[in-house]
């Protein structure tokens, strides 16, 4: 199975989001369901951005909902192959380090805005996103994910 319907993956997601962040990540009554129907709505149907890279040195993404598929111009296969550094151009990745290293300090960052770029060129701002850093329940460092609902073009 991969990660987009995956409920384990979705623990990982909403759970290290509810401890770090201290809000949930599924709205109350999507997060009443059972995990495999929360994770079918977060990938499918959610109507904001979910990104979420891993832990290799030079991370790659593992997920992206299709919400962040149709805001970047990727399909799944395509994301889940991708650096996650090439969703910003090389002049905004010291920005986006920056980011990454905040978050890894203290966990999570709220109300972040940076300049991205999609597959085809265009580029545009998110705004108003929460990274994450994605801790299992054992304390594992997993990677590190956003989400966000808004987006406006450069």
């Amino acid at each position: 199975m991969s990660l987009s319907l995956d409920p384990d993956f979705l623990r990982l997601l909403a759970g290290s989001h509810a401890r770090l962040v201290g809000a949930p990540l599924l709205p109350e009554g999507v997060a009443a369901g059972d995990a495999a129907a929360q994770a079918r709505w977060l990938y499918e149907d959610a109507p904001f951005c979910v990104l979420a890279h891993n832990t290799d040195p030079d991370p790659r993404f593992v997920y992206a909902n299709r919400a962040a598929q149709a805001c970047f111009e990727y399909g799944w296969d395509e994301f889940t192959t991708l650096p996650s550094r090439l969703s910003a151009e090389a002049p905004d990745r010291a920005e986006r380090q920056r980011l990454l290293d905040a978050v890894t300090r203290d966990g999570f960052i709220g109300d972040y805005r940076g300049q991205r770029i999609a597959k085809s060129g265009r580029r545009f701002w998110i705004e108003n996103a929460t990274v994450w850093q994605l801790i299992d329940e054992t304390g594992t460092l997993r990677g590190q994910a956003a989400a966000f609902r808004d987006w406006r073009e450069v």
